[in-house]
């Protein structure tokens, strides 16, 4: 589902009929990153789908009434907004990433190198 990256470098990355109000979606960048999608009471955001603690998929884990990012495997939880860590084990937070959507299409622009 990923596009070429447009001149301002964002990405089509999903549909927001794949991302209902609640859920996680995992999705490739252009490059091959793996970026996880929040649909977090409407606002779309996205942040680095790899929990920092062991590696494990956030896009497999639950989004939290208060917009934390709670990972499966062992519990770490962040902040869908900044990326902190808001519970052990993790130490390091998340990546962020910028969002846009246009229309019913979600595009992530790409970290800068």
């Amino acid at each position: 589902m990923s596009g070429a990256p447009a001149a301002d470098g964002f990405a089509r990355v999903a549909s927001l009929r794949d991302l209902t109000d609640g859920t996680l979606l995992g999705v490739e960048l252009p490059d091959g990153e793996r970026v996880c999608l929040i649909n977090d009471g409407g606002t779309v955001r996205a942040v680095g789908d790899e929990c920092p603690h062991q590696g494990f998929a956030l896009s497999a884990g639950e989004l939290l009434g208060n917009g934390t990012i709670e990972c499966v495997w062992h519990g770490a939880r962040f902040d869908c907004r900044s990326g902190a860590v808001l519970r052990g084990p993790a130490e390091e937070g998340l990546t962020v990433y910028a969002t846009r959507v246009v229309g019913d299409d979600v595009f992530v622009a790409p970290l800068e190198r």
